[in-house]
């Protein structure tokens, strides 16, 4: 997950005598590269998990490191740092309210600290740990890729995993992350990152074959359940005119087994997105987990349209609903009464198309085969475009 605020802390307590003044909710934030800055001008250029570091010049007055505070939460940074005991000796109770209330680290490091050195210092530990975050990916892509060659990634993981314990995926799709260009997808990724709390050396962010995947390591079902639930609510808040849609698989043991929960994760992508929900656990997901598991999309899409073509062909002609009304024959195990009330139309009315619906499928529904594939096609046709049907209105 990148040098977070948690990793700068540790190496920066002693030899910068830096302290955590509010915002503690963010230590999971990781850090792209330090900046020094006396004015807010540069702030709206960028593009996400900046650590901005000042010495209070440009913002003596509580109103403008406020202001400052604001306009970096609002552009993804990670955090601020302030060089107290010259331009600002104490920070405004206003400033760390707002830093507490958003999860906005907020640090302090006295003024006697060479801001150069520091600086230097710390985009150092930035520039190492990003290139270790490649290779860790790398690692991961290769164990997704080719399980069964152990020998090329469980020595680069084994630093960082307990690579014998339980692993859990989730991937985050928006449906067109292969069509942004690589600085656009970065920014989107940085952002993403912020709101992904209290997952550090636990776990790992990157972005593979058109998808954002989030690995997590020697965490209980509960953790990561609250993790990715956070998360997905905080998506939800930071960028509601961004359609997102989160898998979570069920937990995997090993290293070996990762590619299992990968693709499970990604099956659970495809039903949020069919069903456009924000966020689906392939443990919640039923007989779901098996058609969305399939990855020849033609043969789940010709299976439905061979037994459903009948009904198809009159709901598109007589804009009826006779597929829905199957369905819920189905799925009611033949309750009229159920049905009724469901659909809120009257049980003659129900009887009348049943006995269409008998006949254009040339059955009498009466088997328990053919109530089966006729609920399993009625299954995927209710996956809509994820199984390669039009996307529902």
């Amino acid at each position: 997950m990148g040098f977070t605020i948690e990793d700068m802390l540790l190496v920066s307590g002693d030899r910068y005598k830096m302290q955590l003044a509010a915002g503690k909710d963010g230590w999971s934030n990781s850090i792209s590269w330090l900046l020094l800055l006396e004015e807010r001008t540069i702030i709206r250029n960028f593009s996400g998990k900046e650590l901005a570091v000042t010495t209070g010049l440009g913002f003596q007055s509580e109103e403008a490191l406020l202001q400052l505070a604001e306009d970096l939460y609002t552009h993804n940074a990670s955090g601020l740092i302030v060089n107290t005991g010259f331009y600002i000796m104490e920070i405004p109770d206003s400033v760390l309210h707002f830093c507490d209330e958003n999860g906005f680290p907020l640090l302090t490091v006295p003024w006697k600290v060479y801001l150069a050195d520091m600086i230097k210092d710390l985009s150092i530990r930035v520039f190492i740990q990003s290139t270790t975050d490649e290779q860790i990916s790398g690692a991961l892509i290769h164990a997704i890729e080719n399980p069964e060659s152990r020998d090329h990634y469980v020595k680069e993981l084994l630093p960082y995993f307990d690579l014998d314990g339980n692993f859990q995926v989730a991937v985050v799709t928006t449906g067109e992350l292969d069509k942004m260009d690589t600085v656009e997808r970065k920014r989107l990724s940085y952002r993403l990152q912020l709101y992904l709390t209290n997952l550090t050396h636990n776990g790992h962010f990157f972005y593979y074959d058109s998808y954002f995947v989030i690995i997590m390591n020697a965490l209980t079902q509960e953790q990561t359940g609250e993790i990715v639930n956070a998360f997905a609510a905080r998506l939800k808040k930071k960028l509601p005119e961004q359609k997102i849609c989160i898998g979570l698989s069920d937990v995997v043991p090993d290293i070996s087994n990762l590619h299992i929960a990968y693709k499970r994760a990604r099956a659970a992508a495809a039903m949020a997105a069919g069903s456009n929900r924000s966020l689906c656990c392939f443990s919640d997901m039923g007989i779901y987990r098996l058609l969305y598991s399939i990855e020849d999309r033609m043969l789940l899409k010709d299976y439905a349209q061979t037994l459903l073509e009948p009904l198809l062909e009159h709901d598109r002609k007589h804009h009826g609903d006779y597929i829905c009304t199957l369905s819920n024959y189905l799925k009611h195990d033949g309750s009229i009464k159920t049905m009724a009330e469901e659909m809120f139309i009257h049980r003659n009315t129900i009887l009348y198309r049943m006995n269409n619906i008998k006949e254009l499928l040339g059955c009498d529904l009466e088997d328990a085969r053919q109530k089966m594939q006729y609920l399993l096609a009625c299954m995927i046709l209710d996956m809509g475009e994820s199984a390669g049907f039009p996307e529902k209105q």
